[in-house]
């Protein structure tokens, strides 16, 4: 940050770094890994610096979360070009010796839910987190991942969908049709 000049520091202060905790939630549930999270928010971030001047108002926070998206969709293709390719399958994704019994014994809700979520395919996984934990609007994910709001809704219906059949332990009928 010592390149940019006083106007574009103060301008990447007030727009970016409000959003470094959403930055970094966003990558850590996409990347599932914290450390590989930390590293690729921070190139994010860096991005977003270097990139300030191009930024000429709207939301900044969708943005900056744009821009980490981004950024853990390259490194995915980079470092783990496998797990963009495979779509969701219960089967697969299901760990063998879990049971809706067992997780439940095993910890709290919370627990279950990240373990549940960290089974998803990153693209269901990212319309989750911006729209359940982010608080994204319909428009602000799309402009983020670059798809139609029509899309939007419907893969983060399918997420939904998948999530409550992950946390049950067996896909529903409309989770069969769509695999």
């Amino acid at each position: 940050m010592s390149e940019l000049d006083p106007e574009d520091r103060e301008r990447f202060e007030q727009l970016v770094l409000p959003h470094v905790d959403a930055a970094f939630n966003l990558a850590r549930w996409l990347l599932r890994r914290r450390e590989d999270a930390e590293d690729v928010a921070q190139e994010a971030l860096l991005r977003a610096c270097r990139f300030i001047r191009g930024f000429h108002g709207g939301n900044a926070r969708a943005w900056v979360l744009q821009i980490v998206r981004n950024t853990c969709y390259t490194w995915l293709e980079k470092n783990r070009p496998m797990e963009l390719s495979v779509e969701f399958d219960e089967e697969v994704h299901q760990q063998s010796d879990a049971t809706p019994e067992s997780l439940a014994i095993a910890g709290d809700e919370r627990e279950r839910l990240t373990r549940a979520l960290e089974m998803l395919p990153p693209r269901y996984r990212e319309v989750l987190v911006l729209r359940e934990l982010e608080g994204c609007s319909y428009k602000e994910i799309a402009g983020i991942t670059s798809i139609p709001i029509g899309t939007v809704m419907s893969s983060l219906s399918r997420a939904r969908r998948q999530l409550c059949a992950v946390l049950d332990g067996s896909p529903g009928e409309e989770a069969n049709r769509e695999m």
